[in-house]
């Protein structure tokens, strides 16, 4: 039951998950007849749109007694606090009804008392929230009644964007929409969400943005400005007794600037045997796609390999109408057969002399390991590591039986990504979301030259090129307080600039708390590919394992955390073993078939995670493979949990941690959530729970304590966060 979504009623009445947040609490059946009310509902639009600093929130939301009884109670929609009611509107046949407001304190007794009553937490993680009530008339078995539901909100600024924040709650499902219109697109950047996925459209002059509300949660949604040539936004987050996180975005406009830095662009695929049939058809479908992304000041080289390496023409050729309809012809021609000439390839790619003023790209396709020539990884990649020069490097593996020690390595040293497509999965796509991302140049070299504190573990660790439309997102900690510049510098059409952005790096920060999960996520990725290139030790194992402990993160190297909590999380003999059956990195040629192309697509995933969206769906897949033989574990607000002899534990929970007890929805429960509001997702996994801290755990079991003090409450919020 602590499982169930926002919109669960008191009673008997049961709720569809859906988007939008309304939901309606029945008070009493009337008239009472065979059956019993069950409101559903069946439909839900949230409508934002942008005036200046301005967002109009409009929410229309349909709902239908399914049940045999007549349904009467109350609509209840939690309202942000920085909102301003506009108007509510319940039709009961030609008479409209009005909603009243009520503040964030009278809302949080009425979510309680009916987390209290129904024994679901889920509304929990509403607190802060105002509340919008209006007294439902009876719906009559069938029927179905619209309500909609309006309010003004005055955004953020946060740095050089627009802040918009949508609470969709903890519910899950798929029903209903989620859209934010702005007009004048021009005026702003590439949008971004930290939390959600974006779908992003231009139409009739205006900016269209759609988020796919199943996943729930708070939407966290920057608009860029335009401010010069890149805007720049920086949000913190600081728990304290600990070094910060923080998340820097560059926003680039989404049209060019000026003059665009030319590209240098060579396309290398492979054509041996096995990219026989559907493969080839798709690797000539990319290559055609790719070559119509070329401007007219593009240059290109199109190099085909197998036994041996063939060329379209010597040398890079300019992206001419000519040139390219000459470069289908030799595209559509390609056939497959003999070996896989590796080296031979890069080697190819990579002889060619670029100016200054010019990118160059290399993209490189093949579905296998070297046949022909130099066989052996390591030494491939360290001559073209030796030659590549500043030639950004772009790896694309198709299928298990490529080598991914190979491509990872070629991606690092070149300065660009490894992409890893399934045999099922599109090439074509992968290839031309690629050279989409690609096609504008806006600055290349990039790195932060001064700031108020000392950075560390910052993901990228090399920052890339920033490319127009294509927003750079950097996560990181920090170390120390103050406010103040950060200066980056660049290069722009051969000449050396620098930007900056202005932040204030506070000892406690409460909000922005997805900046530390997203931040874990890139960590680990750039660890396990570490690991994999460079072998595994004690240091690199245990701040993996300590990652998975406390943010949920599942990778081949912690999935025994959940297999043995109770050793593997503190036994440091456990974690010496395994750095030394891991030993150094296993033998490049060995890294090649179906787990080490699964672990490297995770970690590239991993990696690159722009939102929480991504980053959780590697973890729950990864979640999956262990659920197929251990049903009883889950993944709840970051953290994993087992089930034993009835009680969820978290596996990050040890011996060593003090145990507060606490009985579920008593004066104490409320209060620890008031205090530890991270807390409220996490306690949705079941009746009985373990959530472990840093110095202290938290057991939500029914002989536990029915009250707190105040000291005592503040010396276990300071034990559960680790704080001094």
């Amino acid at each position: 039951m602590y499982r169930h979504v926002l919109g669960a009623l008191a009673l008997t009445v049961a709720a569809t998950p859906a988007a939008a947040q309304g939901w309606i609490e029945i008070e009493r059946p009337r008239i009472p007849v065979t059956g019993s009310p069950t409101i559903t509902r069946v439909g839900s639009e949230v409508r934002v749109t942008i005036d200046g600093r301005i967002a109009r929130v409009e929410v229309e939301e349909r709902f239908q007694n399914t049940g045999g009884g007549i349904a009467e109670g109350n609509y209840l929609y939690p309202l942000p606090g920085e909102a301003v009611f506009q108007n509510f509107s319940l039709w009961m046949g030609q008479q409209e009804m009005r909603g009243e407001m009520l503040t964030a304190e009278q809302a949080r007794g009425i979510y309680e008392e009916i987390v209290r009553r129904q024994k679901d937490p889920a509304l929990l993680t509403l607190a802060g929230h105002g509340l919008v009530r209006a007294q439902v008339f009876p719906i009559q078995p069938g029927e179905t009644r619209k309500v909609v539901l309006r309010y003004t909100q005055l955004l953020e600024r946060s740095g050089d964007a627009l802040r918009v924040r949508y609470a969709l709650g903890q519910r899950g499902g798929s029903a209903g929409s989620w859209r934010l219109t702005a007009p004048a697109p021009e005026g702003f950047g590439t949008p971004y969400s930290p939390t959600h996925q974006l779908s992003t459209r231009q139409e009739n002059g205006r900016l269209e943005i759609s988020v796919d509300p199943s996943r729930g949660g708070d939407v966290e949604l920057f608009l860029p400005l335009r401010r010069g040539l890149v805007g720049t936004t920086v949000l913190t987050h600081a728990p304290g007794g600990e070094d910060g996180y923080v998340m820097l975005l560059l926003a680039p406009s989404a049209a060019e600037e000026g003059t665009v830095m030319p590209r240098d662009v060579s396309l290398v695929v492979d054509v041996s045997g096995s990219m026989s049939g559907r493969k080839l058809e798709q690797a000539r479908a990319a290559l055609t796609q790719a070559l119509g992304t070329l401007r007219s000041e593009d240059r290109f080289q199109l190099i085909a390999f197998s036994s041996g390496v063939r060329h379209f023409r010597e040398g890079f050729s300019p992206a001419t109408a000519q040139n390219l309809s000459a470069a289908r012809e030799f595209v559509n021609a390609l056939q497959a057969d003999g070996g896989t000439n590796i080296s031979g390839a890069l080697e190819a790619a990579l002889s060619s002399t670029v100016s200054q003023e010019r990118l160059p790209l290399v993209l490189f396709l093949t579905d296998g390991v070297a046949s022909v020539g130099e066989q052996e990884p390591d030494r491939i990649a360290a001559m073209a590591a030796g030659r590549a020069g500043r030639s950004r490097i772009f790896t694309i593996g198709v299928g298990p039986d490529v080598n991914t020690y190979l491509l990872d390595r070629l991606a690092k040293e070149g300065r660009g990504a490894a992409e890893y497509v399934a045999p099922e999965a599109s090439v074509e796509m992968a290839v031309g979301n690629l050279m989409g991302k690609l096609r504008r140049p806006a600055l290349v070299n990039l790195r932060i030259v001064s700031s108020p504190v000392r950075f560390r573990d910052l993901s990228p660790a090399q920052l890339p090129d920033l490319f127009f439309g294509e927003e750079l997102v950097i996560f990181g900690r920090y170390a120390g307080t103050g406010q103040g510049t950060i200066v980056i510098e660049c290069e722009r059409n051969g000449r050396r600039e620098r930007f900056t952005a202005e932040a204030s790096f506070r000892p406690v920060e409460g909000s922005n708390d997805f900046i530390p999960k997203l931040w874990a996520s890139r960590r680990v990725g750039d660890l396990t590919r570490q690991i994999r290139l460079e072998g595994a030790n004690e240091a690199l194992l245990r701040e993996v394992r300590d990652l998975g402990l406390r943010y949920g993160i599942l990778t081949e190297y912690t999935s025994y955390l959940v297999q043995e909590p109770q050793f593997a999380a503190r036994d440091e003999r456990a974690l010496r073993a395994q750095a030394n059956a891991i030993g150094a990195a296993s033998a490049p040629a060995t890294q090649t078939g179906q787990a080490a192309f699964d672990q490297a697509k995770a970690s590239g995933r991993m990696r690159d995670a722009r939102s929480l969206a991504e980053a959780d769906a590697v973890a729950e897949e990864k979640l999956a493979t262990l659920s197929r033989n251990d049903r009883e574990v889950r993944r709840a607000g970051g953290r994993i949990f087992r089930q034993t002899a009835g009680v969820w534990t978290d596996v990050a929970h040890g011996d060593s941690l003090r145990v507060i007890d606490v009985a579920p929805f008593s004066a104490a429960y409320f209060a620890v959530v008031r205090a530890l509001p991270e807390l409220s997702e996490s306690l949705g996994v079941g009746e009985s729970v373990v959530i472990a801290g840093r110095r202290a755990s938290i057991r939500i079991a029914t002989d536990g304590r029915q009250s707190l003090g105040a000291a005592e409450l503040r010396s276990l919020v300071r034990d559960f966060r680790g704080g001094a």
